[in-house]
């Protein structure tokens, strides 16, 4: 069986440090990993070495042994004992030490797969946590103020999802599991799932508040009226005072949007009125203007 380097297979040196060897296989670990290099024998065989190369260094009671006995570092207690009875009363002695010549049973590998089977001194691979994933989902306004369920594809599976009512635009939100596989058994990566929710062409939302403008007529504005308001939660019947200014507010308590995970929680709607002046008035109309500003003037002098 060909000896493998360990420290070779990391690219580290065999002073190297726990954090070097720490950095060096995740590293390599994420470069090789079967998601990442699907279908490359090459790269799953890498991938293997890497594990099987960290499993042994990042132990130090285990790294002593491999830096003594080679990858073999398992059976090298074994190794050494066989050795002794198969030398008998040959063995070498210096200064009271029983010291062992190993040239009669060439290398380790070949010593323990004569003795346990080929493949015995590989070490348990590490399990390695798969890839978290990132993914965005585009929805309307519309789409968030009731709670729905929708399927999402990431990654070539569905995913079936329970939008909540009330997500904010760019908030983010852990799916755990649906990154990718974990390898060795490792544990799934997770889904990180960004809301982008474009803008409404009525509604401003700040949080649970939406704010919007609504027109009034010149008329309605002066004399006072009824005035209907379309909400996201149907149309609702307004009285707008006499004299009402344009860029006078109100607020709609409780007609906003929903509060984000808080059911039946709702934010308020604040109008602001825009109050708009006739266009294209007739020779009567304007006649009428005239005479309500001359009575205007009169009446002030």
């Amino acid at each position: 069986m060909e000896f493998i380097d360990y420290y070779k297979v990391l690219g580290i040196p065999s002073s190297a440090s726990e954090a070097e060897i720490k950095a060096a296989y995740r590293k390599l670990a994420r470069k090789y990993h079967p998601d990442i290099n699907p279908n490359d024998e090459n790269a799953k065989k890498q991938f293997q070495q890497v594990n099987e190369a960290n499993e042994v260094l990042s132990d130090p009671e285990k790294r002593k042994k491999y830096d003594k006995y080679g990858k073999d570092w398992k059976h090298g207690e074994e190794y050494e004992k066989a050795s002794k009875q198969n030398r008998g009363s040959s063995g070498n002695y210096n200064s009271g030490q029983y010291t062992t010549d190993y040239s009669d049973f060439g290398d380790f590998s070949d010593f323990f797969e004569s003795m346990y089977g080929a493949g015995s001194g590989k070490g348990r691979q590490t399990k390695f946590r798969g890839q978290d994933l990132n993914a965005e989902l585009h929805l309307d306004l519309l789409d968030v103020y009731k709670t729905h369920k929708r399927t999402l594809t990431v990654n070539g599976k569905n995913i079936r999802l329970t939008i909540p009512a009330g997500v904010e635009n760019a908030q983010v939100i852990k799916i755990p599991g649906h990154g990718t596989p974990g390898a060795n058994g490792g544990p799934n990566g997770d889904l990180y799932l960004t809301f982008l929710i474009s803008d409404h062409p009525r509604f401003k939302r700040e949080g649970a508040n939406l704010y919007m403008n609504v027109d009034l007529d010149l008329y309605t504005a002066m004399l006072g009226g009824e005035v209907v308001i379309d909400t996201l939660d149907g149309k609702v019947k307004l009285k707008a005072a006499p004299e009402t200014q344009s860029g006078t507010k109100v607020k709609l308590k409780g007609k906003g949007f929903p509060v984000y995970k808080r059911e039946g929680e709702y934010g308020d709607l604040y109008i602001t009125y825009q109050v708009k002046l006739p266009m294209g008035l007739t020779d009567k109309e304007k006649e009428l203007f005239r005479e309500l500003s001359n009575i205007r003037k009169n009446g002030n002098a």
